[in-house]
Protein backbone atom coordinates (compact mmCIF):
# COMPACT_ATOMS: atom_id res chain seq x y z
CA UNK A 1 0.00 0.00 0.00
CA UNK A 2 1.37 3.32 -0.43
CA UNK A 3 1.57 6.15 1.70
CA UNK A 4 -0.37 9.53 1.35
CA UNK A 5 -2.26 12.04 3.62
CA UNK A 6 -0.38 13.17 5.83
CA UNK A 7 3.82 13.46 6.71
CA UNK A 8 5.72 15.30 9.41
CA UNK A 9 9.21 15.63 9.54
CA UNK A 10 10.88 13.93 12.42
CA UNK A 11 11.36 16.97 14.92
CA UNK A 12 11.21 15.59 18.59
CA UNK A 13 12.48 13.06 20.34
CA UNK A 14 11.92 9.16 20.05
CA UNK A 15 8.93 9.16 21.70
CA UNK A 16 7.39 12.05 20.80
CA UNK A 17 7.21 10.66 17.15
CA UNK A 18 5.96 7.03 17.89
CA UNK A 19 3.24 9.16 20.22
CA UNK A 20 2.21 11.21 17.57
CA UNK A 21 1.81 7.87 15.10
CA UNK A 22 -0.13 6.42 17.59
CA UNK A 23 -2.46 9.56 17.68
CA UNK A 24 -2.75 9.72 13.94
CA UNK A 25 -3.38 5.79 14.26
CA UNK A 26 -6.48 6.64 16.41
CA UNK A 27 -7.82 9.23 14.98
CA UNK A 28 -7.69 7.55 11.18
CA UNK A 29 -9.27 4.51 12.17
CA UNK A 30 -8.54 1.30 9.50
CA UNK A 31 -5.73 4.00 7.82
CA UNK A 32 -1.86 2.78 7.89
CA UNK A 33 0.56 4.50 9.54
CA UNK A 34 4.22 4.34 9.34
CA UNK A 35 7.22 6.14 10.25
CA UNK A 36 10.02 5.76 7.33
CA UNK A 37 13.10 7.74 7.22
CA UNK A 38 11.66 9.99 9.84
CA UNK A 39 8.54 11.05 8.56
CA UNK A 40 5.11 10.06 9.49
CA UNK A 41 3.06 8.53 6.56
CA UNK A 42 -0.68 7.88 6.85
CA UNK A 43 -1.46 5.37 3.90
CA UNK A 44 -5.48 5.77 2.75
CA UNK A 45 -7.89 2.99 3.17
CA UNK A 46 -7.59 0.06 0.59
CA UNK A 47 -9.96 -0.41 -2.08
CA UNK A 48 -11.79 -3.38 -3.36
CA UNK A 49 -8.73 -4.47 -6.10
CA UNK A 50 -6.34 -4.06 -3.33
CA UNK A 51 -7.57 -5.98 -1.14
CA UNK A 52 -8.06 -8.66 -4.30
CA UNK A 53 -4.59 -8.28 -5.17
CA UNK A 54 -3.39 -9.36 -2.13
CA UNK A 55 -5.44 -12.34 -2.03
CA UNK A 56 -4.43 -13.51 -5.14
CA UNK A 57 -0.62 -12.88 -4.74
CA UNK A 58 -0.95 -15.15 -1.16
CA UNK A 59 -2.52 -18.55 -3.01
CA UNK A 60 0.67 -19.56 -4.91
CA UNK A 61 2.60 -19.03 -1.27
CA UNK A 62 0.57 -21.18 0.12
CA UNK A 63 0.58 -23.54 -2.22
CA UNK A 64 4.28 -23.45 -1.83
CA UNK A 65 4.30 -24.76 1.86
CA UNK A 66 4.07 -21.55 3.48
CA UNK A 67 1.13 -22.05 6.50
CA UNK A 68 2.79 -21.82 9.62
CA UNK A 69 4.75 -24.79 9.56
CA UNK A 70 8.67 -23.81 7.55
CA UNK A 71 7.40 -20.37 7.38
CA UNK A 72 4.09 -18.04 7.19
CA UNK A 73 2.50 -15.50 4.90
CA UNK A 74 0.87 -12.86 6.35
CA UNK A 75 -0.64 -9.28 6.03
CA UNK A 76 0.40 -6.03 7.74
CA UNK A 77 2.84 -7.57 10.18
CA UNK A 78 4.59 -4.36 11.03
CA UNK A 79 8.28 -4.45 10.87
CA UNK A 80 11.04 -2.36 12.67
CA UNK A 81 13.30 -0.62 10.80
CA UNK A 82 17.34 0.24 11.12
CA UNK A 83 17.14 3.86 9.29
CA UNK A 84 15.99 5.69 12.47
CA UNK A 85 15.08 5.56 15.64
CA UNK A 86 11.09 5.43 15.65
CA UNK A 87 11.01 3.69 12.13
CA UNK A 88 8.84 0.85 11.36
CA UNK A 89 7.11 -0.28 8.05
CA UNK A 90 3.79 -2.65 8.06
CA UNK A 91 4.32 -4.14 4.90
CA UNK A 92 1.09 -5.17 2.61
CA UNK A 93 2.19 -8.57 2.52
CA UNK A 94 5.28 -10.91 4.22
CA UNK A 95 6.94 -14.20 4.50
CA UNK A 96 7.82 -14.51 7.74
CA UNK A 97 10.38 -16.92 9.42
CA UNK A 98 7.97 -19.54 11.63
CA UNK A 99 9.26 -18.48 14.99
CA UNK A 100 8.64 -14.91 14.16
CA UNK A 101 6.99 -14.36 16.93
CA UNK A 102 10.10 -15.07 19.67
CA UNK A 103 11.52 -11.68 17.73
CA UNK A 104 9.32 -9.16 18.67
CA UNK A 105 11.46 -5.53 18.94
CA UNK A 106 8.37 -3.17 20.10
CA UNK A 107 5.08 -1.45 19.46
CA UNK A 108 4.23 -4.72 17.88
CA UNK A 109 7.33 -4.43 15.41
CA UNK A 110 9.28 -7.54 14.54
CA UNK A 111 13.06 -7.98 13.66
CA UNK A 112 13.78 -7.16 9.58
CA UNK A 113 15.66 -10.40 10.06
CA UNK A 114 13.08 -12.56 9.90
CA UNK A 115 11.04 -11.70 7.04
CA UNK A 116 12.17 -13.25 3.96
CA UNK A 117 9.78 -11.12 1.20
CA UNK A 118 7.80 -8.35 1.47
CA UNK A 119 5.26 -6.94 -1.30
CA UNK A 120 3.53 -3.79 -1.72
CA UNK A 121 1.05 -3.23 -4.09
CA UNK A 122 1.19 0.42 -5.13
CA UNK A 123 -2.03 3.17 -4.14
CA UNK A 124 -2.84 6.59 -5.17
CA UNK A 125 1.06 7.47 -3.87
CA UNK A 126 2.77 4.55 -5.38
CA UNK A 127 6.18 6.83 -5.20
CA UNK A 128 6.68 5.58 -1.37
CA UNK A 129 6.66 2.08 -2.97
CA UNK A 130 8.98 2.39 -5.74
CA UNK A 131 11.62 4.63 -3.67
CA UNK A 132 10.81 5.42 -0.34
CA UNK A 133 10.30 1.67 0.89
CA UNK A 134 12.76 0.63 -1.77
CA UNK A 135 15.53 2.01 0.57
CA UNK A 136 14.20 1.53 4.16
CA UNK A 137 13.55 -2.70 2.70
CA UNK A 138 17.37 -2.59 1.87
CA UNK A 139 18.70 -0.99 4.47
CA UNK A 140 16.80 -3.44 6.52
CA UNK A 141 18.39 -5.95 4.97
CA UNK A 142 15.20 -7.27 3.31
CA UNK A 143 16.35 -10.15 0.71
CA UNK A 144 13.58 -9.99 -2.02
CA UNK A 145 10.73 -7.23 -2.14
CA UNK A 146 8.44 -7.67 -4.82
CA UNK A 147 6.25 -4.20 -5.79
CA UNK A 148 2.78 -4.52 -7.59
CA UNK A 149 2.85 -1.61 -9.66
CA UNK A 150 -0.64 -0.53 -10.48
CA UNK A 151 0.29 2.79 -12.02
CA UNK A 152 2.77 1.09 -14.70
CA UNK A 153 0.79 -2.60 -14.75
CA UNK A 154 4.38 -3.84 -13.86
CA UNK A 155 5.62 -6.31 -11.13
CA UNK A 156 8.83 -4.99 -10.01
CA UNK A 157 11.07 -7.77 -8.30
CA UNK A 158 14.39 -6.29 -6.30
CA UNK A 159 16.59 -8.45 -4.56
CA UNK A 160 20.24 -9.02 -3.26
CA UNK A 161 20.25 -5.95 -0.98
CA UNK A 162 24.10 -4.76 0.19
CA UNK A 163 22.40 -2.49 2.97
CA UNK A 164 21.92 1.08 1.13
CA UNK A 165 20.48 -0.22 -2.02
CA UNK A 166 19.05 -3.94 -3.82
CA UNK A 167 22.11 -5.02 -6.67
CA UNK A 168 19.56 -6.45 -8.67
CA UNK A 169 15.69 -4.63 -9.83
CA UNK A 170 13.90 -6.62 -12.89
CA UNK A 171 10.42 -5.59 -14.17
CA UNK A 172 7.66 -7.35 -15.40
CA UNK A 173 5.62 -7.08 -17.77
CA UNK A 174 1.86 -9.04 -18.19
CA UNK A 175 2.26 -12.28 -19.79
CA UNK A 176 5.58 -12.90 -17.99
CA UNK A 177 5.58 -16.15 -15.71
CA UNK A 178 8.47 -15.22 -13.32
CA UNK A 179 10.13 -17.59 -9.94
CA UNK A 180 11.45 -15.80 -6.91
CA UNK A 181 14.45 -16.64 -5.76
CA UNK A 182 14.37 -20.03 -4.06
CA UNK A 183 16.12 -18.37 -0.75
CA UNK A 184 12.86 -17.83 0.30
CA UNK A 185 12.47 -21.21 1.44
CA UNK A 186 10.08 -22.52 -2.27
CA UNK A 187 10.07 -22.17 -5.20
CA UNK A 188 7.04 -19.72 -5.87
CA UNK A 189 6.15 -18.47 -9.34
CA UNK A 190 4.34 -15.23 -9.93
CA UNK A 191 1.75 -14.90 -13.04
CA UNK A 192 2.29 -11.26 -13.62
CA UNK A 193 -0.88 -10.52 -16.18
CA UNK A 194 -2.70 -12.75 -13.34
CA UNK A 195 -1.32 -10.27 -10.38
CA UNK A 196 -1.98 -7.17 -12.49
CA UNK A 197 -5.45 -8.17 -13.54
CA UNK A 198 -6.37 -8.91 -10.16
CA UNK A 199 -5.34 -5.22 -8.91
CA UNK A 200 -7.03 -3.71 -11.53
CA UNK A 201 -9.96 -1.55 -10.96
CA UNK A 202 -13.37 -1.59 -12.38
CA UNK A 203 -14.60 1.46 -13.80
Amino acid sequence: MSAAAAEHPCDGERGSLLDEADVLAERNPGHRVEIIGGVITVSPLADFAHARALTTAMLPFLMAGFDGTRADVLQAVAMWLPGGPSDYAIPDLAILDADFEEHHVERNCYDPAVFRLVLEVTSSNYQADLRNKVAAYAQAGIPVYVIVDRKHQRLHVLTDPDGTEYGHHRIHAPGEQITLPESIGAEVKLDVEELLKAAERKA
